[in-house]
């Protein structure tokens, strides 16, 4: 009894320790004072200046354009490799996947770095292209590991079958093999969409002048002050991601349940 009552100490203890910071992140956000010492009230103005803001309006609107094409170009490559590797025999399966899984491992910092270095020894300016080619990099491993479960789930045999009765490869592939992997193309494009909203470290190596994105507008304000604006739009920043995120969970345990019955 008395080691059950600690487990849940601990429990909320740690509980506590990742989530209360961002807890007083929302609260304040609403706060009236500028003081992060007081209360002075409930308010909305904060999300108010955020609209007023040009440079955030801007980053905006990279961030989603950004994020859009990423996550889209990603998941048809990512989508058209998952399928190349699923049919590989197992050995260069296996090899492959591990490849996959370099840069889903590897720290952001090491990603971001190489690429711009990359980007900078082909004299390729650093903006827009830069940071959406960073993106797709790695966003596309994480839609292969998201579509390569639904390729081991569905019946080989229908492609076959649909082949063997005259039907193109193309045609297989379009009428078959894709309307059976859809829950997994569509969770990886939430997926590779989240990561790319979300992503600081990667773009802020692969930047240019006159390009950014939300992350990297908060760490600049971040640096001259932290100011309500800030609590503001992180909050808003948290609760788009987290709603991404509730959406990949469904779809997931809905995936599982059907896959049960």
């Amino acid at each position: 009894m008395v080691r059950k009552h600690l487990n849940r100490i601990y429990m909320t203890l740690v509980f506590l320790f990742l989530y209360a910071p961002i807890a007083v992140l929302v609260v304040y956000s609403f706060n009236d004072s500028t003081s992060r010492g007081s209360w002075g009230g409930f308010t909305l103005k904060w999300y108010g200046e955020l609209l007023k803001d040009r440079d955030i309006k801007t980053a905006l609107y990279y961030t989603l354009v950004i994020a859009v094409l990423a996550a889209t170009i990603s998941t048809i490559a990512g989508t058209i490799s998952a399928i190349g590797i699923f049919s590989m025999r197992k050995r260069s399966r296996n090899i492959l996947l591990n490849i996959n899984y370099i840069p889903v491992v590897n720290p952001d910092i090491v990603t971001g770095l190489s690429l711009m270095i990359l980007y900078l020894s082909v004299n390729m300016k650093l903006g827009f292209m830069s940071m959406l080619l960073s993106h797709i990099t790695f966003d596309i491993p994480f839609v292969i590991l998201a579509v390569l479960p639904k390729l081991k789930g569905m019946d080989r045999h229908l492609a076959e079958a649909a082949m063997d009765l005259g039907a193109t490869p193309f045609y297989a592939l379009r009428k078959i093999i894709v309307p059976q992997i859809m829950p997994g193309i569509i969770t990886g494009f939430l997926i590779a969409f989240t990561m790319s909203v979300d992503d600081f470290v990667i773009s802020f190596f692969t930047t240019g002048s006159g390009v950014t994105n939300l992350s990297i507008v908060v760490y600049s304000m971040a640096r001259r002050g932290v100011k309500p604006t800030i609590n503001a739009l992180s909050t808003i920043m948290l609760g788009f991601v987290l709603s991404l995120l509730l959406i990949i969970n469904k779809r997931t345990k809905n995936q599982y349940e059907s896959r049960e019955d």
